[in-house]
C-alpha cells in the first residue's frame, strides 16, 4: 500500500475525525439523507464529492468505468441496484450522470484493439456503443481526434440518461414529478462543469441556473384517467 494512503488514514483518525465526530455520530443516529445520486466515472481524477464540495452523507455516489448505466434487465448488477436503492429507499430527487474529458473508457471505444487483453472492459463498454455509432455516423469524418473523443464522451452521457429512463423506479418517479435527471461533463484541465439542458451542454457560471436534462414535472399518457383519479 502506498505510504501516502497510510499517512492519510492516520491524519484522518488523529486530526480530522475528532473535529467531525459529532457529525458522524449524527449520521449514524439519523441515517443518510443524500441530496442526489451521482453516477460518475471511476477515473481517479474525477471525484463528485470534491467537484461539488459535498460532505459525508450529502451524496449517494456510484462510480464505474465510463459512467455507464446498463439498460434495465440487461444485467442485475451494482449500478442497477444503486439506482433502485437511491430512488426507492433514499428518495433522492436528482440523478446525475457525470462524464469527463480525457476518458479512458471512451478511448477504448475509439480504439477497440487496445481492449484485447481486457474482455470484461470491452463487454462493459457495449453499453456505450450507441454513443460511438452516433459519433461515427452523425459527426464529420475529419474532426480532430481530440474533438472526437470529447464528442464521444458527451454523447455517452446522453445515451446513459436514455438508459436511466428504462429503470422502473426512475420511470415511476419521473411520472410522479419526484425526480429530475441531469447530465454533466467535467473538464479536468480547466475545472469547468458543463450541464445538459435537453439539447446541448452548457458551461455553468456562478450566476446561472443549473440546466436540467429532464425536469421533475408530473405527466401521464392517460391524462383523462390521472385527472379523474386526482378528482376522486
Amino acid at each position: 500500500m502506498d505510504s501516502s494512503i497510510i499517512q492519510g488514514i492516520s491524519t484522518f483518525r488523529g486530526s480530522v475525525f475528532p473535529g467531525q465526530q459529532r457529525m458522524y455520530e449524527r449520521l449514524v443516529r439519523d441515517g443518510q439523507q443524500p441530496k442526489a445520486l451521482i453516477i460518475a466515472c471511476a477515473d481517479s481524477r474525477v471525484s463528485p464529492e470534491h467537484i461539488t464540495q459535498a460532505g459525508p452523507g450529502e451524496l449517494f455516489v456510484c462510480r464505474n468505468a465510463g459512467n455507464i448505466v446498463p439498460p434495465f434487465a440487461e444485467m442485475n448488477g451494482g449500478v442497477s441496484s444503486a439506482i433502485e436503492y437511491a430512488v426507492v429507499a433514499l428518495g433522492v430527487r436528482d440523478i446525475v450522470v457525470c462524464g469527463h474529458s480525457d476518458c479512458g473508457a471512451m478511448k477504448g471505444l475509439m480504439q477497440p484493439g487496445a481492449l484485447k487483453d481486457m474482455p470484461n472492459v470491452a463487454a462493459w463498454l457495449r453499453h456505450s456503443h450507441a454513443a460511438d455509432r452516433i459519433v461515427c455516423e452523425a459527426y464529420p469524418d475529419d474532426i480532430d481526434p481530440t474533438d472526437r473523443l470529447r464528442a464521444l464522451a458527451l454523447e455517452n452521457v446522453v445515451v446513459q440518461l436514455t438508459h436511466l429512463r428504462t429503470h422502473p423506479s426512475v420511470a415511476s418517479a419521473l411520472a410522479r414529478g419526484r425526480l429530475s435527471l441531469h447530465g454533466w461533463f467535467f473538464e479536468i484541465g480547466t475545472g469547468t462543469l458543463h450541464a445538459y439542458d435537453g439539447s446541448r451542454f452548457v458551461a455553468l457560471s456562478d450566476d446561472a441556473a443549473l440546466p436540467v436534462a429532464e425536469v421533475s414535472v408530473p405527466r401521464f399518457a392517460a391524462a383523462d384517467l390521472s385527472v379523474r383519479a386526482a378528482a376522486e
